[in-house]
C-alpha cells in the first residue's frame, strides 16, 4: 500500500484560477492534474532534485478535463517516497471528462433545443447525457415496461470455429404491444435505432438494420446468438435513439445535424438547468510496461471527486456478456502496484467505475463513494489466467459505497473478481443493481483457476436484480475458489425476473468455499444455491424469508458437492428445499428449520420425517429458532435454549457494511423512493410468475 505518512514533501498546487506555465507553488499554482504530472516528471529529471515524496495538493472547484490523466512508470513513487494526488484540506474539487452543452431554447413542441456544432461539423455524438448532476433518458419506447418477442429466426452467414457464428443475421417478429410508434421512424434515422433486449442473466444492445412496421419485424446482424441464451419468444425488449420515441419528461435525442433535443422535467428552467455531455472515455490510465517488466509503484489519489465519462457504443452495439465484463473502467490500472484510490466520489459515468485490470498486486481500494455510474463498481482481474507478474493479487476493497450501478449495462456487478486472488473485500455497501451484488471467479466448470483465497466479509448487499435480469446473487461464485472466504456479510432484497435470485449462488464449478455467518433475508428463491461444485463449507448462517424455496441444489454429481450444518432457515411462504437433492451427496446436519406460518415443510417433495430417512438432517429440528423479532428484521436471539441444539454460534451482524461517522453511513442509505419501487417490482414480479424460458 501506498505510504500516506511521509517526513519530506514537495508541495505542487492546482488550482481552477491557476495555469500550467505556472511554477506550480502556493502562489503560482497549476491548472491541471496533467500540469502536476509533468512538473513531477521534470522535478525527477533535474540533477539538482534531491528524492523526496511528492503530494500535489488541489484547491476546490470544478475542473474540465480536455485529455485522461494517464501515470506512466516514470510517474511511480516508491515506498519511502510516494507520489500523491490529493485535495486540499476542507475542498471537494472535482473533474469532469464532460462538455458543458448551452444555448438552449423552447421550440414550438415544448423542447428544449440546441446546436451543437462539434455534432455538426464534426459528426461528434454521444450515448449519455446529464442534467442537474442526473442521467437523462435517450428517447426510447415503451416508456414503462416493455416490447415482447414474438419469434425470431436467424441467418448465419459465418460460422468460424466456435459454437456462436462469427456473423449472423437475426430476424426479430415482435408482439403487438408498443410496436405503434415504429411506423414513425424515418428511413434515414434506420441506421441509428437500437434495440435492448433482456435475457436471462444476458443482455444484447445492437443497431438495427432494418424494420418492417407492417409485419411488424425487424432485422439486425452481428455475432450468433449463444445457443445456451439466445434471443426468442417472449423475451423483452425496448427500442431508442429515434426521434419520434422523444414523448416522456426527461428523454433527449441527438439528431444528425447536430441538433439536441431535450423534454424537460415539471419545474425545470432553462436558465437554472445544467446540460453536461461526456466526452472523454477515460478519465485515468496507470499503466505500466508489461514488456519491459516495469509496473507503476506507489501512487496515492485521495479526495477526488470525478464524473461525466463517456461510453460510446461500438458500431457493433454490445453482445452478451456476463457481468457486463467487457466495458472499459473511467479509472483504469494495468501492471500497476501499491496504488490507493482514498476517499474519492465517481458518478455520471457509462461504463465501470475502477478496473484493476492484469499485473496489478498490494493495492487500495477504499472510502469512495460510487453510484449513478453505467456499468459496474470495481472490478479486478483479468478474464485470463494470468500468472507471475501479470496475475492480479492482494487487493483491498474496503469500506466504499457503490450503489445505483448498471444503468446503461444491467448485467453489470457492484465488485467483480475475476482471474484474481488473495484479495480481501470488506465493509462495502452495494446496492441498487440488476444483476449480482459481488461476483467472484471467471471460470465455468473445473477448468484452471486463479480465483483462490478471496476473502468476502462484511457487507451489506441489498436490493438486487429487481425483476429486471435472472440466473444472479448478492454473491455469485464460479470454479475452483480453494481458500475463499464468505462470511459476516449481510445480504436481503435479492429478486429476479423469473428464476433465481438468491443470497449466495454457487455457480459451476464453484469449489473450496466456506460461507459461514452470513445472514441473508428476504430473497426470491432462497439464501443459498449451489448449481455445481465440489466441497463447499455452509455452516452457522441464517437464512431467512424466501419467497419460493428456501435452498436450491440443481446438479448432482458423484463426489460431495458441499456441507450444510449448523446453519437456521426460517421461512413464512414457499417449500424448504427444490432441486436435485434427492441424489446429491452432501452433508446435512444440525439445522433448525421453522415456518411462522404453520407446519408446512415440504422438503424436496417429502416430508420431514421422510427427509431424515433419506439420510440427512438425523440431528436437526423443526423448532422456534426464538429470534427477537425476524418481521422487523432483529434476528439477535431472545434466549439461546434453541440454537444450543445444533451447536449454532450467534454472530454480530451489525458490523457488516460501511464504517465510519453517521454521515458516510447515510449516504449508503438508498431513497425511499427506490426501495418502494423495488417492493412494487417484486409484488407485481411475484403475481405476474414468469417462465424461466
Amino acid at each position: 500500500m501506498c505510504l500516506t505518512n511521509i517526513q519530506s514533501q514537495h508541495k505542487i498546487y492546482v488550482s481552477t484560477k491557476g495555469n500550467d506555465a505556472n511554477l506550480g507553488t502556493k502562489t503560482t499554482p497549476l491548472a491541471t492534474l496533467i500540469g502536476a504530472r509533468n512538473s513531477i516528471r521534470k522535478l525527477k529529471k533535474n540533477k539538482t532534485f534531491q528524492e523526496q515524496g511528492v503530494i500535489v495538493i488541489i484547491s476546490d472547484g470544478e475542473y474540465s478535463m480536455k485529455e485522461p490523466l494517464v501515470l506512466l512508470p516514470e510517474d511511480s513513487g516508491t515506498a519511502e517516497y510516494p507520489i500523491i494526488y490529493k485535495a486540499e484540506e476542507g475542498a471537494t474539487p472535482v473533474f469532469s471528462g464532460g462538455k458543458k452543452i448551452t444555448g438552449f431554447y423552447e421550440n414550438e413542441k415544448g423542447l428544449w433545443e440546441t446546436k451543437i456544432s462539434e455534432s455538426l461539423y464534426y459528426k461528434w455524438k454521444f450515448d449519455q447525457l446529464y442534467v442537474n448532476n442526473k442521467r437523462a433518458v435517450l428517447a426510447k419506447t415503451p416508456n414503462n415496461g416493455f416490447i415482447k418477442i414474438d419469434s425470431v429466426s436467424q441467418n448465419i452467414w459465418k460460422q468460424g470455429s466456435s459454437r456462436i457464428a462469427e456473423y449472423a443475421q437475426q430476424i426479430i417478429s415482435l408482439k403487438e404491444d408498443g410496436f405503434d410508434l415504429l411506423s414513425k421512424i424515418k428511413s434515414e434515422e434506420i441506421k441509428n435505432v437500437r434495440f435492448k433486449a433482456y435475457h436471462k442473466w444476458d443482455y444484447t444492445l445492437r443497431h438495427i438494420n432494418d424494420i418492417d412496421a407492417n409485419s411488424k419485424k425487424i432485422v439486425t446482424s452481428g455475432r450468433g446468438m449463444k445457443p445456451w441464451n439466445p434471443l426468442k419468444n417472449d423475451r423483452r425488449l425496448v427500442l431508442e435513439n429515434f426521434e419520434a420515441a422523444l414523448d416522456a419528461p426527461g428523454e433527449w435525442f441527438l439528431k444528425d445535424n447536430g441538433t439536441l433535443l431535450y423534454r424537460p422535467l415539471e419545474g425545470q428552467m432553462i436558465g437554472s438547468t445544467e446540460v453536461i455531455a461526456p466526452a472523454l472515455e477515460n478519465l485515468i490510465s496507470i499503466i505500466g510496461n508489461e514488456k519491459n517488466n516495469k509496473p507503476v509503484e506507489y501512487i496515492t489519489i485521495q479526495g477526488l471527486s470525478f464524473k461525466n465519462c463517456h461510453y460510446k457504443i461500438p458500431s457493433t452495439g454490445a453482445e452478451p456478456n456476463q457481468a457486463a465484463a467487457k466495458l472499459n473502467a473511467a479509472i483504469m490500472f494495468e501492471n500497476a502496484k501499491d496504488i490507493s484510490i482514498i476517499n474519492c466520489e465517481i458518478s455520471l459515468i457509462g461504463q465501470h467505475a475502477i478496473w484493476l485490470g492484469k499485473g496489478c498486486h498490494n493495492s487500495l481500494i477504499e472510502h469512495n463513494y460510487i453510484h449513478n455510474i453505467g456499468g459496474g463498481g470495481v472490478y479486478l482481474g483479468d478474464f485470463k489466467p494470468l500468472k507471475d507478474d501479470l496475475h492480479t493479487h492482494h487487493i483491498t476493497v474496503n469500506n466504499n459505497i457503490i450503489k445505483s450501478g448498471g444503468q446503461e449495462f444491467p448485467p453489470a456487478v457492484g465488485i467483480w473478481v475475476g482471474h484474481s486472488s488473495d484479495n480481501n473485500i470488506s465493509h462495502n455497501d452495494i446496492g441498487n443493481f440488476y444483476y449480482s451484488g459481488i461476483s467472484v471467479g471467471w471460470v465455468w466448470g473445473y477448468k484452471l483457476s486463479l480465483a483462490k483465497r478471496n476473502t468476502i466479509a462484511y457487507n451489506h448487499i441489498h436490493h438486487i436484480g429487481w425483476d429486471l435480469l435472472s440466473d444472479m446473487a448478492g454473491i455469485y461464485t464460479l470454479g475452483d475458489s480453494e481458500g475463499t472466504i464468505v462470511e459476516n456479510n449481510v445480504i436481503h432484497h435479492v429478486h429476479a425476473y423469473s428464476y433465481g435470485g438468491w443470497g449466495m449462488y454457487a455457480d459451476e464449478g464453484s469449489s473450496g468455499i466456506f460461507f459461514k455467518n452470513n445472514l441473508v433475508y428476504n430473497t426470491k428463491t432462497g439464501g443459498f444455491q449451489q448449481n455445481y461444485g465440489k466441497g463447499n463449507t455452509v455452516k452457522n448462517n441464517i437464512l431467512a424469508f424466501a419467497k419460493k424455496y428456501q435452498l436450491q441444489c440443481t446438479v448432482a454429481e458423484e463426489h460431495k458437492s458441499f456441507s450444510f450444518t449448523n446453519n437456521i432457515i426460517l421461512f413464512n411462504e414457499g417449500v424448504v428445499l427444490k432441486g436435485a437433492w434427492d441424489e446429491v451427496v452432501a452433508d446435512i446436519e444440525h439445522n433448525i428449520y421453522w415456518n411462522t406460518n404453520g407446519n408446512d415443510y415440504d422438503f424436496n417433495g417429502h416430508t420431514f420425517k421422510a427427509w431424515q430417512n433419506r439420510g440427512f438432517d438425523k440431528h436437526s429440528f423443526i423448532i422456534n429458532p426464538n429470534f427477537k423479532n425476524s418481521f422487523k428484521t432483529d434476528f439477535r436471539f431472545e434466549n439461546q435454549k434453541s440454537i444450543s441444539k445444533i451447536n449454532f454460534v450467534p454472530f454480530d451482524y451489525s458490523k457488516a457494511g460501511v464504517i465510519g461517522d453517521k454521515e458516510w453511513k447515510k449516504k449508503a442509505k438508498l431513497s425511499n423512493l427506490i426501495i418502494e419501487n423495488f417492493e412494487y417490482a417484486v409484488m407485481n414480479n411475484m403475481i405476474l410468475d414468469p417462465e424461466r424460458g
